[in-house]
């Protein structure tokens, strides 16, 4: 196409050359046109054969109709140089757009790369190499230094290190100690490793990752949805305008006998020919999805996911930002800190604890099966387990009843022996075995690195901060306090976050954007008009029902998708005020007689390729 658009181009500046300064007599008459006509075929015949396609299938007013209805006038009327022009640098224009279209798309393609195409499994003694879409989960694969991890699964080894910049857009690499979780798409940058599978291909993170891209691209801002319909009103009205501007002058000169000069038919089609180039609705039409498909690129390098270019636009609107605390502002990893045991030997208190807390995957029941580990205390299978949603969990410790979970709990369950005061700053488990107070545990679990930065960031941006909390109202003013929110509610049960969060919004009167990532979080999740996941610790459930997912759990990302999502509809509305005022300007002029064809370019082409190119510079926002 390069080559075809060289020889158009040598022929037409050639022919312009003899035109204005040579004027040799071979180049008259049927000689001349021909060149025009050679020089016009390589860039013009493509267009006018999509420009049919399209006619045949009923789709009569396009941008490949406008421009071959364009250049052809043009040399009727005997501009052949104009006629070829329009469409050299029609053409120009379309490999800008396919450039600039391409490397958007190649930076989500990238994602598309980073798919293993085999891993290798342990099975009859060795390591083979298979699909990693035939590999179960339990089984055991390998990883050299280098490689990419091809299966979500938990590192069999005491210790591993891991890139995984494809997969979150952290540049540094990742040390996972052993039974920690690896991801698939992860570069293994130490020594060979070797994991459990903990999940099938189609189910691994990565495999979510991609899905989520890649529909991304089908969800349109309602700028986009609103320019693509405008563009199919537009168009055909703009021809119509073009007739009007040809036929109007002639019916006057026909029903008023006394006008004076003739009907100059050539000049009035000019006219309506210069207004055909510029109504090309192209720079519209391509610079705008391209604008959302490069901010959706550019997050996605940055480790956060779009679902699709309208949460681009909404989180612009966003005033408010409210906040889970466990694993949103806090790391989600607790540890036991402190014992308390009351009726019980403190062994068999953890013991009952860890029977029954090991059926749960809250981050605070994990902690308390890894302290009994850590403690040589075994615990064993309970029966008749229940999640208590925001309260805890209950079941069948051998033949005892045991309840787990915060004081409300003890009391609704009509436990007797509760102390009268327990004003701790960190997280109590609280256990009752019989319906008797046996205990408690304490857990703290540690704040975020960057989530007093993000708070920051997003105060001064003018943004309120809440966070919501189903922790004890202690332990969630002590973190409000540490990250400067002045708005903190702890206590809150789920169906409690959604009366808090319908609070907040009516008050605010704005869009109220919700960060979470538990099961727990999932209702608030949907309700908010965006709805932010933590992908890396947050649960499938959380992650499906968001809109937006930060792959690297740090809330500092949440700034960073503001930005992304302001400084796309910052230059999409850029491009649109550039194409409207410029064309308007032009058809004006056009229609007046005091613009020619090579302004009706520069109207056309000249502001798609400025508005592309200005497109283009949201693919390279960094953090």
């Amino acid at each position: 196409m390069k080559k075809y658009l060289l020889i158009s181009f040598l022929l037409l500046l050639a022919g312009i050359g003899m035109d204005t300064f040579r004027e040799p007599l071979w180049f008259r008459g049927g000689i001349r046109l021909c060149w025009y006509i050679l020089a016009y075929l390589p860039v013009g015949l493509p267009v006018l054969w999509k420009g049919i396609k399209l006619l045949v299938k009923g789709n009569v007013f396009t941008e490949f109709f406008l421009m071959s209805l364009a250049t052809l006038g043009a040399f009727y009327i005997g501009k052949y140089p104009e006629g070829v022009a329009v469409m050299l640098f029609y053409t120009v224009g379309e490999l800008f757009q396919e450039g600039a279209v391409g490397r958007a798309k190649r930076s989500i393609r990238a994602l598309l790369d980073i798919r293993p195409e085999r891993a290798a499994v342990f099975r009859d003694g060795r390591f083979v190499e298979t699909d990693p879409a035939a590999v179960r989960p339990g089984e055991q694969i390998q990883v050299k230094a280098g490689e990419r991890v091809p299966l979500d699964g938990m590192l069999l080894d005491d210790e591993g290190v891991f890139n995984a910049a494809a997969l979150t857009g952290e540049s540094r690499p990742a040390v996972v100690r052993k039974e920690g979780a690896v991801l698939a798409g992860m570069i293994n940058a130490g020594n060979v490793v070797r994991l459990k599978v903990t999940r099938v291909f189609d189910d691994s993170a990565l495999a979510r990752i991609l899905a989520l891209v890649q529909e991304a691209t089908a969800r349109k801002a309602k700028t986009e949805q609103f320019i693509r319909k405008f563009s199919r009103i537009y168009t055909p009205v703009v021809v119509v305008l073009a007739l009007l501007i040809v036929l109007v002058p002639f019916l006057i000169h026909v029903f008023t006998p006394g006008t004076a000069g003739a009907f100059d038919f050539n000049n009035w089609l000019y006219r309506a020919l210069i207004f055909l180039v510029i109504s090309c609705p192209c720079a519209l039409v391509v610079s705008i999805p391209l604008g959302y498909f490069g901010g959706i690129g550019a997050a996605s390098r940055n480790g956060i996911l779009f679902k699709g270019s309208n949460f681009l636009d909404i989180i612009t609107r966003v005033n408010t930002v409210v906040m889970d605390k466990t694993g949103t502002l806090t790391q989600g990893v607790f540890a036991v800190q402190q014992v308390q045991a009351e009726g019980v030997e403190e062994t068999e208190l953890i013991r009952m604890l860890a029977s029954l807390e090991q059926s749960s995957t809250h981050p605070a029941a994990k902690a308390i099966v890894a302290y009994a580990k850590q403690r040589g205390i075994v615990p064993e299978q309970p029966q008749e387990v229940r999640e208590i949603s925001g309260r805890g969990i209950g079941g069948m410790v051998g033949n005892k009843k045991v309840l787990a979970g915060n004081i409300q709990l003890m009391r609704e369950a009509g436990v007797s022996g509760i102390p009268d005061d327990m004003e701790l700053t960190e997280t109590v488990i609280c256990c009752s075995i019989g319906r008797r107070w046996a205990g408690y545990l304490t857990v703290a679990d540690r704040i975020k690195p960057d989530a007093a930065a993000a708070v920051a960031a997003l105060q001064k941006k003018g943004i309120a901060v809440v966070m919501l909390s189903g922790d004890r109202q202690a332990v969630v003013d002590k973190v409000a306090r540490e990250l400067g929110i002045s708005e903190a509610y702890g206590g809150l049960l789920p169906e409690d976050k959604v009366r808090q969060l319908e609070i907040i919004r009516q008050r605010q009167g704005k869009a109220v954007a919700f960060v979470g990532d538990g099961i727990n979080d999932a209702p608030v999740l949907a309700m908010s008009e965006v709805g932010i996941a933590m992908g890396g610790l947050g649960s499938d459930v959380a992650i499906e029902t968001a809109d937006v997912i930060i792959q690297t759990d740090h809330p500092s990302r949440i700034p960073l998708a503001m930005a992304i999502g302001r400084a796309t509809r910052r230059i999409v509305w850029q491009n649109i005020t550039l194409a409207f005022a410029v064309k308007l300007a032009v058809l004006a002029l056009g229609a007046g007689g005091l613009a020619t064809m090579w302004e009706a370019v520069f109207a056309d082409v000249g502001v798609a390729l400025l508005a592309i190119l200005n497109a283009i510079r949201i693919q390279h926002m960094k953090e």
